[in-house]
């Protein structure tokens, strides 16, 4: 902030009634009510043992901030640069805006980095806020990640640390197969679940690795090395554990296998992750010219911490604070006031009365996913029914999940979940199928082939939402925001429609059957899942 060093009022007491910190407290508090589903969709994710290190992130931003502010000396004048604060402001006001009135909570939280970004450049002016950049930047660390970037990014991790386990059990000579995600070692199976993806290290490595290499005194490459060097090191670890288990699984039985699951999953990765970290910058100081320590290497003074602390006192009460609290409180009385938003979603039928025939198709009735992946799906309702046709040799599964909220989740693309099965992705294009199914109207939709083994399947699937059909899940969540602003709306459904490639069967025929029951099951979908 841009302080003054006038010491005249009423002693220490005095120091902190002036009128800039006044304003600038309004301000905080005015914030803490506008963004407040933000925050609170913050602290629910920080239970999450993904987003565990959440809470530490915005305490270490501080201790960034006042290292740096020791560079910065009071300043006594007028600093005429203040106003660029007040644009960004008002872009943080408006992510805000935008997320509080779809009711997407992430979007909130994700402008609140902008609000501090803001503050600081109100606070010191352009010239000097815009070089605080490293505090507010490692606020990032702090968020959840989009419910899509999560699941595929999961899944990815999941993928090549399964790879690479495999890999380092095949080189201690322990016969292993791998299928998707599923570990064969002949007696035991291994499932790299979701749980060990890795994620639950990466998050807290790479806001390690981002403040090391903020403090490491050295050439900017050393610091992109640094920083970069985490998401490796933390595959890699987690690959390890994942082979040690599967070690432990095959010589000494799975008796022994959980206590090695707990001791390794917290803090011991994260450990070794850090001492790896460390061994790089050593190696990395060998290539200087110059001899240097690696503690001399690391700028770790926390001298003088408090006394930039109590420079908050002297915050001036100038015209760009002042604005900025009175925009805040405006926001804010504005948002708190507003009426609650009413449902507008139509009636709907649960999915359970979902026909048992369509046309020439029957079914048995649905079927009932097994627990964990019913609370994986995490869905407010659920069909999966084989249906059969005396015209065709083989089944059509109908399934679809629907979500009454889908800010929560919902927009899990097959893509995500069937590599984890073991299912390989042979083909996958984004069709309009209207033309070739006599449709008015776009339908888009993905087409899939997947294969495992030697067994192979034709899907049709897509989002569903409110009358739109979209096959890219990334466009899905942003018409979901743009449907909660509008319409107040953020139900939708996944709809999945699959069947077997008969040996012998080319896939134009497998089409032609699948096409059938998805031209009968469209019909009737408005009734399940609401349309505008």
């Amino acid at each position: 902030m841009t302080f003054t060093s006038d010491t005249r009022g009423a002693g220490l007491l005095g120091d902190w009634l002036r009128p800039g910190l006044f304003w600038l407290a309004l301000a905080v508090v005015a914030s803490g009510l506008f963004f407040w589903n933000g925050i609170e969709a913050l602290l629910v994710a920080w239970q999450l043992p993904e987003y565990s290190h959440g809470p530490l992130i915005p305490v270490l931003s501080l201790l960034l901030f006042l290292r740096q502010l020791k560079e910065v000396p009071v300043n006594d004048g007028p600093v005429q640069d203040r106003w660029p604060g007040i644009a960004v402001l008002l872009v943080a006001l408006a992510f805000g805006a935008l997320g509080n009135l779809s009711g997407i909570d992430d979007v909130v939280a994700y402008s609140l980095i902008l609000w501090v970004g803001a503050i600081l450049l109100i606070s010191f002016g352009w010239n000097t806020g815009k070089h605080f950049w490293p505090p507010v930047l490692h606020l990032v660390y702090m968020l959840p990640l989009p419910g899509v970037l999560y699941f595929k990014m999961s899944t990815w991790l999941q993928g090549v640390s399964s790879e690479l386990g495999v890999f380092f059990l095949r080189l201690i000579d322990v016969p292993v197969f791998l299928e998707g995600n599923i570990i064969d070692l002949g007696i035991y199976k291994l499932h790299v679940a979701e749980a060990c993806s890795g994620l639950r290290y990466l998050f807290p490595i790479l806001s390690f690795s981002y403040i090391f290499a903020v403090l490491y005194r050295g050439p900017m490459w050393h610091k992109a090395i640094l920083l970069l060097a985490a998401a490796p090191i933390t595959v890699l670890m987690n690959s390890v554990r994942i082979a040690f288990a599967g070690w432990i699984a095959n010589y000494l039985g799975l008796e022994y296998l959980e206590g090695f699951s707990h001791f390794f999953e917290g803090w011991v990765i994260f450990i070794i992750c850090v001492l790896l970290l460390f061994l790089l910058a050593w190696i990395l100081l060998k290539t200087r010219r110059e001899q240097i320590s690696l503690p001399d290497a690391l700028d770790l003074d926390a001298s003088g911490l408090g006394t930039q602390a109590a420079r908050l006192r002297l915050v001036r009460a100038s015209p760009a604070m002042i604005t900025a609290a009175l925009l805040m409180v405006l926001a804010a009385t504005v948002y708190t006031l507003r009426p609650e938003p009413v449902s507008t979603m139509p009636e709907r039928s649960a999915l359970t009365l979902f026909p048992t025939r369509l046309d020439e198709w029957r079914s048995d009735g649905p079927k009932f996913l097994d627990p964990e992946i019913a609370k994986a799906l995490a869905a407010d309702d659920y069909i999966s029914a084989d249906f059969v046709s005396p015209q065709y040799n083989a089944p059509v599964e109908f399934f679809s999940a629907f979500y009454r909220d889908q800010t929560q989740g919902g927009v899990h693309s097959p893509e995500i979940c069937l590599p984890s099965a073991g299912w390989e992705i042979a083909r996958l294009e984004r069709v309009d199928i209207a033309p070739e199914v006599g449709f008015n109207q776009p339908f888009m939709l993905n087409r899939a082939v997947i294969q495992k083994g030697e067994q192979r399947m034709l899907a049709y699937y897509w989002f569903e939402q409110h009358g739109r059909r979209t096959a890219w899940d990334f466009a899905a969540k942003l018409w979901l925001l743009w449907d909660g602003l509008t319409i107040g709306r953020t139900d939708g459904a996944l709809v999945r429609i699959i069947t077997p490639i008969e040996r012998g069967e080319s896939d134009a025929d497998a089409e032609a059957r699948l096409q059938d029951l998805f031209l009968n099951s469209v019909e009737v979908l408005p009734r399940f899942v609401p349309g505008a």
